[in-house]
């Protein structure tokens, strides 16, 4: 299979290996690979009518949208000694992909042949690992490796290590590393500065209704959200709005999220329920400040983010709230 060259910001080399497999050299910069429809159809060794064909199908049925697939970029092609500019469609990985797996030809049965065979793997190993890419950031795996354990709950812990994971699974979209960990270089702050306040009677009343929930689920006892000290809700809230200068000492919404879930997990306002009252507290006012869309925390991620907080040592205080704006982030 000859090797198929696109231009258009950085060079990519795209082609089939004898296994089947599509390797592609692309700079890191580059989320996905683009290919036009002519380099659609010499990948798989099929014609452009078939391609469009297919193309047309994958739409009509709605497994994926034009949208989101499909790209206008504007290409200059040679035509003779001029150099034309036209407007020319590109297809993105997840269209390559569902293409693979619908042309009839020599091209595309090893395609499938192959990505079936990573598809197993994926599926009963739980990991696919590319070698040759493997051996080219090798000493980025190993430091992956080591986030992984560094996060898993040694085995007194409350944590489960299935919810450690999952927490592990958000912060891959912004490659948390251990050399981040280490060296504190989390966020400081946050992005939404909107204005989004609450009053501590506003925060009672959604703890007393959840108090209420629990109990009727017999999941909580009187004692859950029973305060140790008269206003300690409302001293948390005091604090989560505290200003110096006529300035907020916590200027964003994600970084009053972070410090309100702290502040409850950390300084045991109630006798009971410390932990759920604070998680319930963090997901409440991320609602309200309208991040919760933006930010869906799974129920095993929050849990293991808020265990994780409640062994953390007070020392780490920076840290912990590091590691819920990076979350958030």
């Amino acid at each position: 299979m000859k090797k198929l060259k696109k231009t258009i910001k950085n060079n990519v080399l795209v082609y089939q290996a004898k296994s089947g497999a599509v390797e592609v050299m692309v700079d890191k910069q580059n989320e996905t690979i683009l290919l036009t429809q002519q380099q659609t159809a010499d990948l798989f060794g099929v014609q452009k009518a078939g391609i469009s064909k297919h193309v047309g199908h994958i739409f009509k049925t709605g497994e994926l949208d034009k949208n989101s697939t499909v790209s206008i970029l504007e290409t200059v092609q040679v035509e003779g000694n001029r150099n034309i500019k036209r407007n020319v469609e590109y297809y993105n990985l997840d269209l390559i992909l569902s293409i693979g797996y619908r042309v009839n030809s020599t091209s595309a049965t090893r395609f499938r042949q192959w990505a079936n065979k990573i598809l197993k793997q994926h599926i009963l190993a739980g990991y696919t690992i590319n070698k040759k890419q493997l051996a080219k950031n090798y000493d980025e795996f190993f430091q992956a490796v080591e986030t992984v354990k560094r996060l898993l709950p040694p085995s007194d812990s409350q944590v489960k290590a299935s919810d450690a994971l999952e927490l592990i699974k958000m912060f891959a979209s912004t490659w948390f590393s251990l050399s981040a960990y280490d060296k504190s270089k989390f966020p400081k702050s946050g992005f939404n500065k909107k204005q989004v306040r609450f009053t501590a009677d506003e925060l009672s009343t959604s703890l007393s209704q959840l108090k209420q929930d629990l109990i009727k689920k017999k999941d909580a006892s009187a004692l859950f959200g029973q305060e140790r000290q008269s206003d300690s809700v409302r001293g948390i809230v005091g604090n989560i709005f505290q200003s110096v200068f006529g300035h907020d000492v916590y200027q964003s919404n994600e970084e009053k999220a972070a410090n309100l879930l702290y502040f409850f997990v950390k300084d045991h306002p109630f006798v009971d329920g410390n932990k759920r009252s604070g998680a319930f507290s963090f997901v409440w006012f991320l609602n309200k400040a309208g991040l919760l869309q933006k930010n869906r925390i799974s129920p095993e991620a929050l849990t293991s983010l808020t265990l994780l907080l409640a062994e953390s040592s007070s020392k780490d205080k920076e840290k912990m709230i590091g590691l819920i704006l990076q979350l958030l982030k």
